[in-house]
């Protein structure tokens, strides 16, 4: 079996990964606030559990860009 070499993220990659994981952020923020206005019982779970998908792809994204700290440029390209 062949091993697959991990390459540097390019700036334009860097960059989706960056504003992903924003977005993330502030859905959960969003899910939160709505979570805590809610009346209905039923739109809180599903908010609380929308915030743990969330929090799962934001932390998706963050171990993403650590494994690649490794293969970062350390000059500017």
């Amino acid at each position: 079996m062949q091993s697959i070499q991990m390459q540097p993220l390019t700036g334009k990659e860097l960059q989706y990964i960056a504003d992903s994981i924003s977005n993330e952020d502030l859905l959960i923020k969003q899910l939160a606030a709505t979570a805590g206005s809610a009346q209905s019982q039923a739109v809180q779970q599903i908010c609380i559990q929308q915030i743990h998908s969330h929090t799962h792809h934001m932390s998706a994204l963050i171990q993403l860009l650590q494994q690649h700290q490794s293969y970062a440029p350390t000059q500017p390209q």
